[in-house]
């Protein structure tokens, strides 16, 4: 009798503690929403920004507490993982009522048919929140597959400096690989790879989407208001005079660009959106007597435009993890529509997460590499040792080196972040059973000449071919 008592107290004091949790999450999501309707503003004062933003904040914030800390290849502690699964859901949620007429049949009580208007979710939320949701399903379920893994591990960043394993990047807050003396066993290797390869399934589908719907929000006149009147002050005459040469090859443009940092990056891509955004607005106010007109002729302005979102497109390519532009500022900060605000940032929290986990596997593939080839260690030494000087010398003020000037031994963000091209040149040359390394000048010229020949009729593609062309499939069943 005792015990029966004791298994009842013990099953009222679980009933009692789950009551006790559904009140406090129903108490979080009324505040939550409560957050949302009210702009951000809890004071009720009036001074709270558009419901489109507040939804924007709300899942960029929401993704930053919970995925913030995401600095190893392990699965997702399931306390994070149940409160981003069920804030998002409530955030999400939205959605359900931004609707849209649709006509439908309805049969009569005397069997004759009629059509009646109806209403189902808007179409491009319908598609999207869907495909949004299983690639979040898909990176959470790869980085579960990593839970019982033993072929690498990591060293704290506190560790003595004999115990700290391989670091990629010259990012110190994060912890070091170490992988065994002999490097990741053949099996190991290509599991990694394949983890690799769905992840960046992943990170284009959800810059695909995130692409598109960027490219559906109407420029705000604020940003149209700031823009020079003609691109060639917009890009300054050095890059005016490359886009528009007869001859143009993106992927040589990029190379005579100073890529050096992130900040070089971020710089040009909001050059080159000004300069698509001025080009645009003169050939729609081509017949219009409006001070945006010019005597460059329209196929010409046309022309120069789709080489500039060619730039722009090799640009997010190669720098998958870049900042928000000014004109994507502009547009988030601006944009009144609530379906638009949630896919643009659901899928841009997708997409960092995304970029953070082929990140961390590039991580461990770059130990495994030193581990077969310790030289590669000293070269990315002696990388940085150049990074160092070249900073310190730019730093000067040294007569005739002008700011705008690129250096002669300019490094690519590529150098600073660690990705090497050496190294992905070396799996590429092994793969296809070549063993003699090309020149690093020509596998540039290779790897993104193919780009150009492609590129625009990729950009008339719509976001869901995308999808499809790059053939998601759950990874669960195979990592």
């Amino acid at each position: 009798m005792t015990t029966t008592i004791d298994e009842q107290d013990a099953n009222n004091n679980d009933l009692v503690s789950k009551v006790k949790a559904k009140r406090a999450e129903l108490e979080q999501m009324k505040e939550r929403f409560a957050k949302l309707l009210l702009g951000e503003d809890m004071s009720g004062g009036g001074k709270g920004v558009s419901s489109a933003l507040a939804l924007t904040n709300a899942i960029t914030n929401l993704a930053a507490s919970v995925f913030g800390e995401q600095h190893k290849l392990a699965p997702m502690p399931e306390d994070r993982k149940r409160r981003w699964r069920r804030e998002v859901g409530w955030l999400l949620s939205v959605t359900d009522y931004i609707v849209e007429f649709v006509a439908s049949q309805q049969a009569g009580k005397d069997g004759s048919n009629m059509e009646i208007m109806m209403t189902q979710q808007r179409g491009d939320l319908r598609m999207n929140i869907a495909a949004l949701k299983k690639l979040d399903a898909m990176l959470i379920g790869c980085l579960d597959n990593f839970r019982d893994q033993n072929q690498f591990w990591y060293v704290s960043k506190d560790a003595d400096e004999s115990e700290k394993g391989v670091q990629r990047s010259d990012k110190w807050w994060l912890p070091t690989v170490k992988v065994p003396a002999e490097g990741l066993s053949e099996e190991s290797r290509k599991w990694m790879q394949y983890q690799k390869d769905c992840v960046n399934q992943v990170l284009k589908a959800s810059m695909a989407i995130n692409a598109q719907i960027l490219g559906e929000m109407e420029i705000p006149e604020n940003y149209i208001d700031t823009l020079p009147k003609n691109g060639r002050e917009t890009l300054g005459d050095s890059i005016y005079k490359s886009i528009t040469v007869d001859f143009f090859d993106p992927s040589q443009f990029l190379m005579t660009m100073d890529l050096s940092s992130e900040l070089n990056v971020l710089d040009l891509k909001n050059k080159i959106e000004a300069s698509i955004v001025i080009w645009k607005r003169k050939m729609n106010q081509k017949d219009s007597k409006s001070s945006w007109s010019s005597g460059i002729s329209m196929e010409k302005r046309e022309q120069f435009e789709e080489r500039a979102e060619t730039i722009l497109i090799l640009l997010k390519q190669r720098f998958p993890g870049l900042p928000q532009s000014s004109l994507e500022i502009s547009k988030i900060e601006s944009n009144k529509d609530v379906g638009h605000a949630v896919l643009e940032s659901y899928s841009r929290v997708l997409e960092s997460l995304a970029s953070t986990v082929m990140n961390r596997i590039e991580d461990v593939l770059y130990a495994d590499n030193v581990a077969q080839d310790p030289s590669l260690l000293a070269k990315k030494k002696s990388t940085s040792a150049r990074v160092r000087v070249a900073t310190s010398e730019d730093n000067d003020d040294t007569p005739g080196h002008s700011p705008g000037q690129t250096p002669t031994e300019s490094m690519t963000l590529s150098d600073f972040m660690g990705w090497s091209v050496d190294q992905e040149q070396e799996e590429s040359n092994t793969k296809n059973g070549d063993s003699s390394p090309k020149p690093v000048e020509e596998n540039e010229n290779e790897k993104y000449q193919s780009y150009s020949a492609r590129i625009l009729a990729r950009t008339k593609n719509s976001y869901m071919e995308k999808l499809g062309g790059i053939g998601l499939r759950s990874p669960t069943t195979r990592h």
